[in-house]
């Protein structure tokens, strides 16, 4: 396959990034500082605008909280085409935190969280899209939403 940058990948995996959401409250989708491109929690929204809802536990499998957190993370890439321009600015992944929308009683955080991770990967490869990590429980997430995941990427200087 030979080197492909992530716009590159995009194409060939048949990527289709969801339109750009606004902010729900008053912050910034995300903030470059230096090297650094920090993007606020994202949510599960799909093509048509609608939310990925549920509770895991509860009324959500493992396997569909795995597809919300990969809808988030095309959200989050969205965002990052918007401020940047381009995907190929990103370096790597630095870190992520995700947020499972969950009973008291269900473990399997990090399982739910991987759906981010793994198209993260296929983007980037394991040394540059696989970053440090943190996966939580969450009593309630906006909109009743699955997954949010916030975080960092590094971007390549220009």
């Amino acid at each position: 396959m030979g080197f492909m940058t992530p716009m590159e990948k995009l194409a060939r995996f048949d990527i289709k990034l969801p339109p750009v959401s606004g902010p729900a409250g008053l912050y910034k989708p995300a903030l470059i500082d230096g090297e650094c491109l920090y993007f606020s929690g994202h949510l599960p929204t799909q093509m048509d605008g609608s939310i990925i809802t549920g509770k895991l536990g509860h009324n959500t499998t493992i396997e569909e909280g795995k597809k919300a957190a990969m809808q988030v993370g095309l959200n989050i890439l969205s965002t990052v085409c918007d401020l940047v321009g381009s995907l190929n600015r990103v370096a790597c992944v630095l870190k992520l935190t995700g947020y499972v929308n969950a009973t008291d009683d269900f473990i399997d955080h990090p399982q739910v969280i991987n759906g981010c991770s793994e198209l993260f990967e296929k983007i980037w490869g394991k040394d540059f899209g696989v970053g440090v990590r943190s996966a939580f429980g969450a009593t309630g997430l906006p909109a009743g939403a699955t997954v949010e995941i916030d975080g960092i990427f590094k971007l390549h200087t220009i």
